[in-house]
Parts: structure tokens; C-alpha cells; sequence
């Protein structure tokens, strides 16, 4: 029998403490009147979730738009946790640590997969440097790459971790290839209510897997731009269709190539900001993003954004140059600094609003 959002496990543990549906509506009005700002944050979210209504509204990240409310059923959040339960093998008194922000959806649903599971779970402040204890053996967490980078020292007895929210860059994939945990980037979005594919990264636990792999009840196809089209009837009722160009391997599984409005055409060739970044990150030091910019003989010409370079242009652009794995249409036209990059409220960089202000729109 699927469980239903109006239930709390039997075997739901909060910071240690078993509590049942009423108890830990108390511990909310806890938190809101006696918590940190990111415990306010999180009561407010748990009175959200344990009241009578049947759907509750989550603001989105802002990373490619402005932050929009969304209105999403209890129901298809309560179905998220089950399918991601069932991939990852949880099961009632397996530990979670959650260190993600509560204002957005993956933050909210760590919390909804302690209690349709029945996981025992640590919360603590969802910060750049999670603080937690480092002795303790868990068998699931989710952090942002960021955490994962300041984090990668004391994940010694996490069993599996889950990253997502931005891109996963080379130098940590690097670092995760020598760690003892099982590590997956995840794809989705508010919308999907968080991830509905992952794929293994490698480690020495896990090999690493080129395509994206949906969870259950959850399958693709493209539109005619390529774009990736999302149907996941337990999660969203209408078919979802996405910016993300991506190569379909199957009705279940897909390589994420790019953004659609991230495409840069110059002279004709279609370019890839994202997967030129990959090329470029085991050279630059600093955050960078790839764009374009109007071009009265190539239509758009590829530029390059540094933010608060230690190097000069004409230093990073020999680099570029000299590097094999770039072909010449991705080497950048032009090279622009900025001191810092626009953000959303969780750190994400803003790629439309930033080249904007670079190239003064």
C-alpha cells in the first residue's frame, strides 16, 4: 500500500528523537519561535507539510528565470521519496544527514523521505561548510556541490551521496574518484519535484556512467529542438518539456548535452557553452562561464567571463590556445572579467543576467 502524505513512519527520528504527526507539529512551532533563521525556515515548512491540505507551494531556485511559486501536491512529493527510496535501496532506520537549505525543494524533500520512510535523520546548518559529525555512519545524504568540495575530507562514513542543484565540475569529480562513498549527479527540477534521473559518478566504490538514468514511473523523449520531454504521472499530471538539449539513448536514460538558451551560433556551428566549460575547467582557477555576443560577421562569437581573475586575458587566452581538447570554433573570441557574478539566494550563477551586465545591456 503507497503511503500517504498525512502519515509519519513509525520509525522517523528527528535529530535522534522518535516524534508522531502531533509531536512534531510542536517541534515546528519550536523552531519558528525559538529557532535560527535556518530553523524559522524549516518549521515553517514542516507546519506547511503536516496541515490538511492536499499541496503546498515551493519557490523555485531562479538559476535560469525569475523565482516562481509552484504549486505541488503532497501526493507527488510523498511519490518522489517512495521512487527515490526504492533506487538507492533506503529502508525504515537507515541515517540521513541533511544539510540543504529548507526554502527550496531539495531541502524540503530530504525531510519528506525521513518521514514516508522511516529514516533517522541529522539535520544540520545548511551551510557552505556543513558541520556534522564526522564519526557518525550515514547511509544517505544530498548536498550541493559547493558542500561537497568543503566537505570531501570527512565524508569518510557517508555510504551514498546524492549532488545536485548545479554542475558537478572536474576538479571534484577528480576528488570523488578517490573516496570510499557511492556518489550520483542528479537531474531535475522544482517541477519534477527534485531529481527524476541520476547518473553514478566515479569513486571506489562505483564506476562512472555517461547517461542520466530515470527512477521509476518516469520516461523521455525529446521535441523537435532535441529538448528533453519529461513524463512522470505520479510527480506532474501535464507532460514537462525542458530547455535541456540532450542526446536520447533510450525511453529511459540520456546524455545532458546543454541549454537550448544557452546555445551560442556562430558562423553557423551550433556551440555548447556547457561542454566547453568542461574543457576549460582543469585550466582556469576561477568561476567562469562561456556566452555569446552579437557579431556583424558571425552572427554571435564565443566570449569567455572571468569572475576576479588572478591572471591577465592575454595570459588565460594563450593557456586556451595551447589546449588540445578544444577544437578552434570553441576557443573564446573575446575575454571579459567581472569582479563578481549575479547569483540567485542559494549561489547559483545567473548566466543570462551576468553576460548582460558585462556586455551592458
Amino acid at each position: 500500500m503507497t503511503p500517504t502524505y498525512d502519515k509519519v513512519h513509525n520509525r522517523f527520528k528527528f535529530n535522534g528523537l522518535h516524534f508522531n504527526h502531533d509531536e512534531l507539529k510542536e517541534v515546528a512551532y519550536s523552531l519558528i519561535k525559538e529557532g535560527k533563521a535556518y530553523e524559522k525556515v524549516t518549521g515553517d515548512f514542516l507546519i506547511d507539510w503536516l496541515n490538511k491540505e492536499d499541496h503546498l507551494y515551493v519557490t523555485t531556485s531562479g538559476s535560469t528565470g525569475k523565482p516562481k511559486q509552484i504549486k505541488l501536491k503532497k501526493q507527488a512529493m510523498v511519490n518522489s521519496a517512495i521512487a527515490t527510496g526504492n533506487f538507492f535501496g533506503l529502508e525504515p532506520g537507515n541515517t540521513a544527514l541533511h544539510c540543504l537549505p529548507s526554502h527550496f525543494i531539495a531541502g524540503k524533500m530530504m525531510f519528506i523521505r525521513a518521514l514516508v520512510l522511516g529514516l533517522e535523520i541529522d539535520f544540520v546548518e545548511p551551510a557552505a561548510y556543513p558541520a556534522f559529525d564526522y564519526e557518525k555512519t550515514y547511509d544517505f545524504c544530498a548536498m550541493i556541490p559547493l558542500q561537497l568540495k568543503h566537505s570531501i575530507n570527512y565524508i569518510h562514513n557517508i555510504k551514498t551521496i546524492i549532488v545536485g542543484g548545479s554542475k558537478v565540475t572536474k576538479p571534484l569529480i577528480e576528488k570523488i574518484k578517490e573516496c570510499d562513498a557511492k556518489f550520483y549527479e542528479t537531474y531535475g527540477m522544482t517541477e519534477t519535484v527534485t531529481h527524476v534521473a541520476v547518473r553514478a559518478l566515479e569513486s571506489k566504490s562505483g564506476k562512472r556512467e555517461q547517461f542520466f538514468n530515470a527512477l521509476e514511473h518516469v520516461t523521455f523523449a525529446q521535441d523537435d529542438r532535441k529538448c528533453l520531454v519529461i513524463k512522470a504521472p505520479k510527480l506532474v499530471k501535464e507532460t514537462l518539456i525542458t530547455n535541456d538539449i540532450v542526446e536520447l539513448k533510450s525511453a529511459t536514460s540520456f546524455e545532458l548535452l546543454g541549454r537550448f538558451d544557452n546555445v551560442v551560433n556562430s558562423g553557423g556551428v551550433k556551440l555548447f557553452p556547457e561542454q566547453i566549460e568542461d574543457k576549460l575547467q582543469p585550466v582556469i582557477k576561477q568561476r567562469f562561464i562561456i556566452g555569446g555576443e552579437e557579431d556583424a560577421t558571425l552572427g554571435e562569437k564565443l566570449i569567455l567571463i572571468v569572475e576576479n581573475p588572478t591572471d591577465s586575458t592575454s595570459d588565460i587566452l594563450k593557456v586556451i590556445q595551447d589546449l588540445k581538447t578544444l577544437n578552434k570554433f570553441e576557443i573564446p573570441k573575446k575575454i571579459y572579467t567581472i569582479d563578481k557574478f549575479s547569483e540567485t539566494v542559494n549561489g547559483k550563477i545567473q548566466r543570462k543576467k551576468t553576460i548582460k551586465v558585462v556586455l551592458g545591456r
